[in-house]
């Protein structure tokens, strides 16, 4: 079926979504591989699940996810198998600790990461079909700054970025912040400093990036908090655990725990962009060659 066919009857589903509450969309992404952002989204979902959120984590690595790997589990489909027919959204969510809900995507799938502006509709079209009713929305994009990062990170109303004190993580955060707010418009940013040594250190990372964010960018930047290295850390993954799960009195679920606090002070949505169809309607229009959805 075309897209422009199919278009009128995706915009009357996304309308039939009845959700009744507000849902916090938030993007957690980086400029570089290797900062441990992952490992910040299935902590911070398990976190805020165990403060009484209803949590749904979407694997938005589409060709390299692997948050089933990092809790040992075995899903039975992924968003390769919505993407061709053969599961719903719905069938393919799997429940992680604390009852978090987790929408796996597929690793070592070069078709996933060169999708058609159809087949990025089709996907996100799954999602009017969801009949969860959540809290959170939690995106863990891709690094860097392809077009799956950007349209992700464009639809969510908070974006973390998450970087580490080496050369190459600040530069790159650099550069996804920059892209992200000149092309896109996107205001505001919150800062994560992951593997620091403590609070201190995390809020000198930060600084070393405000002081060129604020020389060259019109951004407002937000230091959410420093995960510290933690041996328990390095434990709880080789356990394929969440830390805040497996060694809840440790350094760094702590930090996990305060993150997610700070999180759910940030102003809960009351209009449609607080919603989970704004979500999708951002990413359709991302997806869809900027096309207007039908009134």
């Amino acid at each position: 079926m075309l897209m422009s066919e199919w278009e009128p009857d995706q915009a009357a589903g996304l309308r039939r979504m009845v959700e009744p509450r507000p849902v916090r969309v938030v993007a957690v992404t980086s400029g570089k591989g290797g900062v441990g952002k992952t490992n910040v989204s299935v902590n911070l979902a398990v976190a805020m699940a165990g403060a009484g959120r209803s949590v749904m984590l979407l694997d938005a690595d589409l060709g390299l996810a692997n948050i089933d790997v990092l809790l040992g589990l075995q899903p039975g489909g992924n968003l390769s198998h919505v993407l061709d027919g053969q599961r719903t959204l719905e069938e393919v969510i799997v429940l992680g600790p604390c009852g978090i809900k987790i929408i796996p995507a597929t690793s070592g799938v070069k078709h996933m990461t060169e999708l058609r502006p159809a087949e990025h509709a089709a996907l996100i079209h799954a999602f009017s079909e969801l009949s969860d009713r959540l809290d959170v929305l939690l995106v863990d994009t891709a690094a860097g700054i392809s077009e799956s990062v950007v349209s992700f990170t464009r639809a969510a109303q908070e974006v973390i970025v998450v970087v580490c004190d080496e050369p190459a993580s600040i530069t790159d955060a650099y550069a996804l912040i920059k892209l992200l707010s000149r092309e896109y418009g996107i205001p505001r940013f919150h800062v994560l400093a992951n593997m620091v040594a403590g609070a201190r250190e995390g809020r000198e990372l930060f600084n070393k990036i405000t002081r060129v964010t604020n020389r060259f960018l019109d951004v407002t930047l937000d230091f959410l908090g420093a995960v510290p290295h933690d041996e328990f850390l390095r434990r709880a993954v080789q356990k394929q655990r969440a830390v805040v799960e497996a060694y809840p009195r440790s350094r760094a679920a702590q930090a996990f725990k305060n993150l997610a606090q700070r999180a759910d002070r940030w102003p809960v949505p009351t209009v449609a962009g607080g919603h989970l169809e704004f979500f999708v309607e951002r990413l359709v229009r991302s997806g869809c060659n900027d096309r207007e959805l039908p009134p």
